[in-house]
Formats: structure tokens, C-alpha cells, sequence
């Protein structure tokens, strides 16, 4: 029986014979906390740079060092055993692959954004399907039993590939705010920019606080709107429509939802303009995008701010 993708990033989690980034340190700004109840049922979570922590605060395609994406994909055509079907250009086998890389993340680039969306997302599975295609004409084969359809592979490439250019771990307090949020009987969901494997990695970094967490019992996969199911990232209205019809299907108003988020113009001005509630996450200096003059803006001001996580109980009434 193959792997979910859920499993299959539980399971590298646990292995000890590949070497991976750390999780970025938290380096907590000189914030205070403006905490004031509102009438709320549900809570939207941002996931990166709120919930869970990575490098410059949301998840990259490249890392803006370029050693390390050339180590990663080493590490790609390592594990899933591609260098037999690549071509034998001059050069190490990571600058063929980032060849295969370039070309097929700059052609989904020029064509995601079709149907007129102003703030096209690009799935990264796409990107290894491209590749993985290629490869296939040179008689490339794969584990079917564990990794499952290619579809299902690909999504797993892609996975290890981001995890090798970012570490990631949860922000102190994420599995007790979100549990203690669920005891309280509010509906919590997921509005954030994020990849096929994000519930995955979010999972994985919450059960490093809470071994027994369980990420479907407190956010069902029916309350994630992730940028790129929707193939719209923040702050596309696209996904903040979705959020507004969601919420809407619960019987909540969005005057009754709460989006927590660490970017002004991504995360809160967009809730703002769809009618939420909204508070900023001002815990860590990577992740927080918010200027003094942002701050003063109606528009973007958000009603609430929070340095710690589990404040969020304090929100509501």
C-alpha cells in the first residue's frame, strides 16, 4: 500500500541518514500585545510565518543561496535514483537539474496566471512532474508500491526537495493555541499561502510540541484553503472569497471570523477589505511585515496583535 503523502513526510521525519536544515531561530521584536475580545466562532490561520516558522518567513522555490539549492537537488537525484536517465552534460549533476528545474518553474510561472488572476501561485508538484516526465522518456522508473501513481510521486518530491532548502519548525505555543482554541468549541480553518504538502508539514511540526497532536480532529481538510488549490496566492481575493463562502456555509458572517496572519498587506488588509476580524502576529522579526506607517493605515491596521500564539484565547469572548 503507497504512502499518503502525510505518512510519507512523518516517515522522512524520522529517518537519520539524510542530513537537513534546522528550523530559523525566533527572533522576537520589541512588540506589545493589544488584546481586546470580539464576538468571534471562527478562527482562519496563516500558516508560514505564523504557525509554523521557515526562512524569510514563507516558503521558497530557491534558496537565495545557490550552494544550497544545488545541494538539495544533489540530494533529489540521490534519493529518487534519477542520474541513470539524465543527460551526461559536462558539469555536476545538480546543474542539469537545475536546468530542468529553471525551465519548467519559469513556463508554469508565464502560464499559471491565465483566467486572469492577479496573483497566480505555482504548484511545485507540477514542477517535479515536469521533470520527472522528461525523465521518463529515458526509461526512468520508480517505486510505484511505496511512492504510489505519479501523481501521488511527484508530490513527494517535492516535499523533500523544499524541506532540503528550509528548515521548519512550529512557533512556541502553536499545538496549545490551536487545541485550546478547539475547546472552546470555534471553528478553526486554514487561510494561507502554502503547497501540497503543507497540512503534512504543519502536522509534522506541531507533533514536535505535541506528539499525540492531531491535525484533522482540530482543523478538518474541508476548512484549509491553501494558494495552491486555489492556484491564487495572498492576497488574491480569489482565496479570501473562498474563505467568505466557507465560513458562510457554517452559518459564521465574516464579522464573525478571525484571521491571523503576520503580513499587513497579505495576511490582514485583504481579511480587512473581506469583512474578518483580524489580529498580527508580531513574534518573530523574519516573518512580521508591518511598518509604522502601515500600522496607521484604517486599511491595513489590524484589530488585535499578539506576540505569543496562545494569546489568541484571549480574543475571544
Amino acid at each position: 500500500m503507497p504512502l499518503t503523502l502525510e505518512q510519507y513526510v512523518e516517515r522522512l521525519d524520522a529517518r537519520t541518514d539524510l542530513p537537513w536544515p534546522k528550523a530559523p531561530p525566533i527572533d522576537t521584536p520589541k512588540a506589545r500585545p493589544k488584546l481586546n475580545a470580539m464576538p468571534v466562532n471562527a478562527v482562519f490561520w496563516t500558516v508560514y510565518g505564523t504557525l509554523v516558522a521557515v526562512p524569510q518567513g514563507e516558503l521558497q522555490f530557491e534558496h537565495p543561496q545557490d550552494f544550497v539549492t544545488a545541494a538539495a537537488l544533489e540530494k533529489v537525484i540521490k534519493e529518487f535514483k534519477m542520474w541513470q536517465s539524465m543527460s551526461r552534460k559536462p558539469g555536476a549533476p545538480s546543474e542539469y537539474m537545475r536546468e530542468l528545474f529553471n525551465k519548467a518553474l519559469t513556463t508554469l510561472r508565464l502560464t499559471s496566471g491565465g483566467g486572469g488572476e492577479k496573483f497566480p501561485e505555482v504548484q511545485t508538484e507540477r514542477v517535479w512532474d515536469n521533470i520527472v516526465k522528461k525523465l521518463q522518456q529515458k526509461e526512468y522508473t520508480f517505486d510505484a508500491v511505496n511512492y504510489g501513481s505519479v501523481t501521488d510521486y511527484v508530490k513527494k518530491i517535492a516535499y523533500f526537495y523544499h524541506a532540503s532548502i528550509q528548515g521548519a519548525g512550529p512557533y512556541p505555543g502553536a499545538a496549545d493555541a490551536l487545541k485550546l482554541t478547539a475547546d472552546r468549541g470555534i471553528i478553526q480553518g486554514l487561510l494561507a499561502d502554502g503547497q501540497c504538502f503543507t497540512a503534512g508539514q504543519l502536522q509534522r511540526c506541531l507533533k514536535q510540541e505535541d506528539p499525540d497532536f492531531d491535525l484533522d480532529a482540530v482543523i478538518p481538510p474541508a476548512l484549509r484553503i491553501i494558494s495552491s488549490e486555489k492556484k491564487a496566492r495572498k492576497p488574491s481575493d480569489t482565496l479570501f472569497k473562498a474563505a467568505v463562502a466557507l465560513a458562510g456555509a457554517k452559518g459564521i458572517s465574516p464579522a464573525a471570523v478571525l484571521h491571523i496572519g503576520s503580513n499587513l498587506e497579505r495576511d490582514i488588509g485583504p481579511a480587512k477589505k473581506h469583512g474578518f476580524r483580524t489580529a498580527l502576529f508580531a513574534g518573530d522579526k523574519n516573518s512580521l511585515s508591518a511598518t509604522a506607517e502601515q500600522l496607521k493605515d484604517p486599511a491595513l491596521r489590524p484589530d488585535a496583535m499578539i506576540t505569543e500564539l496562545p494569546q489568541v484565547l484571549e480574543l475571544i469572548e
